[in-house]
């Protein structure tokens, strides 16, 4: 799988990086209908999907190369932003052996993982890296086992150990977060750290979710999708930095909107790992300026249709409130009120050209 990777491109700063007309098209688009409501929406996580972001078990793409280095730009400013509590060093392990057997088989070109007994052989091309370590001795690497390979990997990874019948926040590498903290986080259960997030609550949609995540077997992880909107492809939007970012929020305007306003998708994964019976949670984010979504024409129209309508305990959840209408009024010249067909797929073989002045 080649990654046509970009090796110079800031996600901070003068936000240098822009999607090319590939990753466009295989953006994990949110919204199956017009309008949305919270859910479990919980299907299993195989190879395939709507968009080429569904082919690997860790999606990668172009943005590879930038997205770790702005990684290790907010670990040497924060190093809280990697936690792990010390009984789940067998997670970090099996975290580890995931990350490089997936790496390895998706992406055979630009990772290698050679294995004789606990000696391992691992070689990262875009990074530079090749490593012999010891599977299971923590001092044959250079960091900790689960540092180590997530600071190799596009997205966020928390580890939730299973015990008094719920699931506990107990490590995470999280330096691409949609405003919430590990540090804060970190040794919850389940419950409270959903406990900010409004309405779902009432719905019963996270005593559903836990109820299934107690009982998900290994060898057959799920996903879903998750989003919210931010303002410039900025990574770290997390509350530590909330005064680096959060004042980006009244810059938006109908002459700018397009430009610096962007819709950010997770693709979440949920694994149950082998030794630990942890379960690995990952959030892969990605970020798409409304500039680039409307040269897709079903993604534009519903969007639109979406944030117009959006219940206003998420719209305000989602931080969307001051600049939701400046988005609607945008979205709102590309959509000419046809019907779309349900699901999230792009339906174009290439992308259009439109003027977004």
């Amino acid at each position: 799988m080649n990654l046509n990777l970009k090796p110079d491109e800031t996600f901070r700063g003068d936000f240098s990086t822009r999607n090319s007309d590939t990753a466009i098209l295989r953006f994990p688009f949110p919204f199956h209908d017009d309008k949305y409501m919270y859910a479990v929406n919980l299907e299993p996580h195989v190879r395939g999907g709507p968009t080429a972001a569904y082919d690997a078990i860790f999606d990668l793409d172009e943005h590879y190369i930038g997205e770790c280095r702005d990684r290790a730009l907010t670990l040497a400013e924060d190093p809280l932003r990697c936690q792990v509590l010390p009984h789940m060093i067998e997670a970090e392990w099996d975290t580890l052996e995931l990350l490089m057997e997936s790496l390895a088989f998706d992406y055979p070109e630009h990772f290698t993982l050679t294995k004789s007994g606990t000696d391992r052989h691992w070689v990262n091309r875009p990074l530079g890296l090749d490593r012999n370590f010891t599977f299971g001795d923590a001092s044959s690497l250079p960091l900790p086992p689960f540092e180590y390979i997530t600071r190799q990997v596009q997205g966020d990874f928390t580890l939730h150990d299973q015990r008094e019948n719920t699931l506990f926040m107990d490590g995470g590498m999280v330096t691409s977060q949609a405003d919430w903290s590990l540090n804060f986080d970190l040794g919850m259960t389940f419950h409270e750290w959903h406990g900010p997030v409004p309405v779902a609550h009432e719905l019963g949609v996270f005593d559903r979710a836990l109820a299934y995540l107690m009982r998900l077997p290994y060898g057959k992880p799920v996903r879903r999708l998750n989003w919210t909107l931010t303002v410039h492809p900025r990574l770290d939007t997390s509350p530590e930095t909330y005064p680096i970012w959060g004042p980006d929020k009244a810059t938006i305007t109908p002459a700018n909107v397009g430009a610096h306003m962007c819709l950010r998708v997770e693709l979440q994964t949920l694994t149950r790992l082998p030794r630990s019976n942890a379960i690995l949670f990952g959030i892969r984010g990605y970020l798409i300026r409304l500039d680039e979504l409307v040269r897709v024409k079903k993604w534009a129209m519903r969007l639109h249709r979406v944030l117009r309508d959006l219940h206003p305990g998420i719209a305000e959840y989602k931080g969307t409130s001051r600049y939701r209408q400046t988005i609607v009024d945008y979205l709102g010249a590309f959509d000419d009120g046809s019907i779309i067909s349900p699901g999230t797929g792009s339906e174009q073989a290439s992308l259009r050209e439109v003027t977004t002045a």
